[in-house]
């Protein structure tokens, strides 16, 4: 059974493009918008610095996974690549490698949609046999349509072998908005960033975490309460930013943690000893709460601390660190909830490794490896457009 979690709940109960996909309020490819400076005199803020300077072919770094032999995979779904109008990218979407020495190779192309033909990979995760699951997002760059009609996103499991991929499974179709993956137990966990066949009595966004076998296929999901792989539905309460949950992690206890995009949350989902859902309770939410037709929004929303939740990891002692995507940080939050804004910079270009709409994080040895997605903007963004150079960035974490 699902369980339903609204926004500020400490318990739990039984796109036509994208503008309407990330934010309301124009967000995609707005232009003209204010660049917005960090919070001045921080001095506990850390300097990211330039991990790499990524090729032509990948614009648009997404999700992260380690590989048995410790090299960062990147998903490029190079949504910065499609031409005005076009359903297809410029550049085909790609999985990159970057070694221990931080050098840059590509690994193959991901399988493209035969209906589309196109690849949106964002989340991505290992399984125990070494196969890449894969979040395809098909209607990121297109839209779920009126009353989200068109769901023609998937769950993929790849079999890579010397950088050609030997077998692609379909886990899960149909899906409206797949985001986050991670495996854990014989599961594959998704996040469903928007589910608009959902209503709520309020009218907010629907989104929700679904769980699958490891070994299921061609799984046909109807994007409703009828799911049975449905595992926690949410709400998003911030009338400004109406995007879903996106980023997903376990800890060492086996807690699930959630990041509610649009209201800077992050809801911690336990379970019982047969993995079922327990509570799902806010573990912290960001302090921002100034609305966007305030005259101060611009110079308080930088100064809040996790206004958005994007891409979540976690380290070995249990703190999880997340892309503040529209504040153009990083934030982490300690096993007791207290959140510390890590890192941020204003409007950059991401130039000598400065943060440049940090998507995802990951962890890697003393450091924190961050993709610049580099493509949103609006009004409640730093961001203010995608420009060169592609780049991914690293920030210390030891004092």
């Amino acid at each position: 059974m699902a369980h339903r979690v609204d926004g500020t709940s400490t318990g739990f109960a039984s796109s036509k493009w994208l503008a309407a996909a990330v934010c309301v309020a124009a967000l995609m490819l707005a232009q003209g918008c204010d660049s917005a400076a960090p919070p001045a005199g921080d001095a506990a803020l850390k300097t990211p610095r330039l991990l790499a300077e990524l090729p032509d072919y990948c614009p648009t770094p997404d999700g992260m996974a380690i590989d048995a032999d410790g090299n960062i995979v990147v998903a490029c779904p190079n949504y910065g690549s499609y031409p005005a109008d076009a359903e297809v990218p410029a550049k085909p979407a790609v999985f990159i490698k970057i070694d221990k020495a931080n050098r840059v190779t590509k690994w193959f192309e991901c399988p493209v949609m035969a209906e589309t033909g196109r690849a949106c990979p964002m989340g991505i995760a290992f399984g125990p046999d070494g196969d890449l699951y894969v979040s395809d997002n098909q209607n990121w760059p297109t839209g779920n349509g009126d009353d989200g009609r068109i769901n023609q996103g998937r769950i993929l499991r790849l079999r890579v072998r010397n950088g050609l991929v030997e077998k692609t499974t379909v886990v899960a179709g149909g899906i409206s908005h797949p985001n986050g993956v991670r495996i854990y137990k014989g599961h594959v966990y998704a996040t469903v960033s928007m589910l608009p066949k959902i209503k709520h009595d309020d009218g907010k966004l629907a989104s929700a975490v679904y769980r699958f076998n490891l070994d299921d296929q061609n799984i046909q999901v109807t994007n409703t309460r009828d799911d049975k792989n449905l595992l926690v539905l949410f709400k998003t309460l911030n009338p400004d930013c109406q995007y879903g949950v996106d980023g997903l992690v376990f800890d060492s206890k086996g807690n699930l943690f959630v990041g509610n995009f649009g209201d800077g949350a992050l809801h911690k989902v336990t379970f019982d000893a047969e993995g079922n859902v327990t509570g799902a309770d806010v573990f912290a939410k960001t302090d921002f709460n100034t609305p966007m037709k305030d005259p101060t929004f611009k110079e308080m929303m930088v100064k809040a601390a996790m206004r958005t939740t994007d891409g979540i990891c976690i380290d070995a002692a249990d703190n999880i660190y997340v892309a503040d995507f529209s504040n153009n940080a990083v934030a982490r939050v300690d096993p007791s909830g207290k959140i510390t804004v890590l890192a941020q910079n204003g409007d950059t270009d991401g130039a000598g490794g400065l943060l440049d709409q940090p998507g995802e994080p990951i962890v890697r040895g003393d450091e924190l490896v961050v993709t610049c997605f580099d493509m949103v903007t609006g009004p409640d963004k730093v961001n203010t457009k995608h420009d060169l150079p592609y780049t991914m960035c690293v920030i210390p974490l030891a004092d």
